[in-house]
């Protein structure tokens, strides 16, 4: 028998996918009722997982009416992708946390259901900067991270690469997610870890809609993984500072610019070649 808190979280996980796919619209209200005729449970653990989604931002309570997608700004995502920015640069700093053993880490940073792939896009961007990694010890934050735990990350990685490359952005959402979660849990504490992921989320309902609406994705969509964990990898904390900042600044720009295109619709043609 399924326990309701397993249900509870079982509820959460497929709502949260389905904000992330866009299937659940932003400003898209509904009631108690209907999710829970949706999946064939009783009202409870549904209630349950609506308030959890709603602490976690992605939701907005309507008294005596219901819930709703939650509808996030330009400006929302900005000021987001500037506190993920400043929480992400500490974990890479020499007196940033420390690291955590694969055991620890693996706890928190699970196959769960998720759908921020990096949010934002560009190419392979800061391929250069890993590669210029020193390959000497490791030191600082980095110098203890278990290499063993780290080929879990690595497959993350790949397959984000592949999806981001292939313009994929339902696959690319999951495995990007899943890649920060567990990096991130590696490298800093699971507050730091919980907080990274729910920021990673909003942005991601923010962006998905703006990019979806792009005619094409296919070698837009951010690919750095690999070299970012061969930054870490190599314990070169710089580097790994430097492909971040590239990726939030393409991220930033790409949203930007296909929030820009949508505002512009009909009047402005679809995308040159």
């Amino acid at each position: 028998m399924i326990r309701r808190s397993t249900l509870r979280s079982q509820i959460a996980s497929a709502l949260r996918d389905e904000i992330l796919a866009g299937r659940l619209a932003t400003g898209r209200p509904f009631t108690v009722k209907e999710i829970a005729e949706q999946y064939g449970v009783s009202a409870t653990p549904v209630r349950e997982a609506l308030v959890d989604l709603a602490a976690q931002g992605l939701l907005d309570i309507e008294q005596h009416r219901g819930f709703r997608v939650r509808e996030y700004t330009l400006q929302d995502y900005r000021e987001m992708c500037d506190a993920r920015r400043l929480v992400v640069d500490s974990l890479f700093r020499d007196d940033g946390p420390g690291p955590r053993s694969g055991a620890d880490a693996g706890s928190d940073a699970g196959d769960g259901a998720g759908s921020e792939a990096g949010d934002g896009a560009g190419s392979d961007a800061g391929g250069a900067a890993g590669a210029g990694s020193s390959g000497g010890a490791r030191t600082g934050p980095l110098s203890a991270v278990d290499p063993a735990a780290l080929a879990s990350v690595r497959r993350r990685a790949d397959a984000a690469q592949r999806a981001a490359r292939a313009g994929d952005l339902d696959v690319l959402i999951a495995y990007d997610l899943r890649f920060w979660r567990e990096l991130s849990g590696l490298l800093g504490n699971s507050h730091i870890c919980d907080f990274l992921d729910r920021l990673r989320v909003q942005c991601w309902v923010y962006a998905v809609p703006q990019l979806r609406a792009r005619p094409r994705l296919c070698g837009r969509l951010w690919a750095g993984h690999g070299a970012l964990l061969d930054a870490v990898e190599a314990g070169d904390g710089a580097a790994a500072r430097e492909i971040i900042a590239s990726y939030d600044a393409h991220a930033l720009a790409q949203v930007e610019e296909a929030a820009g295109e949508v505002r512009g619709r009909p009047d402005e043609g679809p995308e040159g070649p």
